[in-house]
């Protein structure tokens, strides 16, 4: 396979993403992009008979992946297609939410996820930035950590509703059809699992009011996703899942 790997810019999953004609590289040395997992999780996704990427090559540290069709729903869309962009991001959501969970090999639920985001490889400098901007500056890092640690053990939900998550459900992760406006799939899957079906719903929702990343959605486009997807705002639930995810 000729040409040269372009780098894509777009999207902040840390890991290094090259594409080649139809063809996606994804390269990393850090152990917490589990690449073999990612390429599992795409696998059993079409197994399941939902829209995932097809993949070519999958060994620790590279995953190769054929190009689903579309555009991200990131993108510039006309005012009159988002929408439509909007409720198809609903609907697929609702779509994987209802894939089965028992045979679901992933498990992301907070028993395993929580553990995860104390462990002290978490940059506190970094982690207090996004959650809190500016709040280094009254205090050190260690304390801003501490902090945000003790507010995610107590704001914890005492029960979880668990569905199959794709866990980083931001509106860059999802592609569209240009011409019919409806979803092609889904990329960038390396957290999906059996998790509360909070942890989508309160990214996606993020997302789409993130007015420096996304500023072509607002307000508007997260009360239009849930009322699409057929559930009222759950306040507590959308703060701690946002906060957990600040730590992954």
């Amino acid at each position: 396979m000729g040409g040269v790997w372009e780098r894509v810019t777009v999207g902040l999953s840390g890991a290094v993403v090259e594409r080649r004609g139809d063809v996606y590289r994804k390269r990393s040395t850090d152990p917490r992009h589990d690449l073999v997992g990612e390429g599992e999780r795409l696998n059993w996704l079409r197994q399941q008979g939902f829209p995932a990427a097809e993949v070519l090559e999958c060994r620790p540290g590279l995953l190769v992946t054929a190009a689903l069709p579309g555009r991200s729903a990131a993108d510039d869309w006309p005012a009159t297609a988002r929408p439509s962009i909007v409720d198809g991001l609903a609907d697929l959501t609702r779509e994987l939410h209802a894939l089965p969970v028992a045979a679901c090999p992933f498990d992301r639920r907070l028993a395993v996820t929580v553990p995860e985001a104390l462990v002290p490889e978490v940059d506190p400098a970094g982690l207090a930035a996004e959650v809190d901007p500016g709040g280094l500056a009254a205090e050190g890092t260690r304390a801003s950590r501490a902090r945000l640690t003790a507010e995610l053990l107590a704001t914890r939900p005492a029960t979880e509703d668990p569905v199959v998550c794709h866990g980083d459900l931001c509106v860059p992760n999802v592609l569209f059809d240009p011409d019919t406006y409806r979803p092609t799939g889904v990329i960038d899957v390396g957290r999906l699992g059996v998790a509360d079906r909070w942890c989508d719903l309160a990214i996606a929702t993020r997302s789409l009011t993130a007015a420096d990343l996304n500023p072509q959605y607002g307000p508007w486009a997260a009360a239009r996703f849930l009322a699409r997807y057929g559930i009222a705002a759950d306040a507590a639930r959308i703060a701690f899942y946002r906060l957990l995810d600040e730590f992954a």
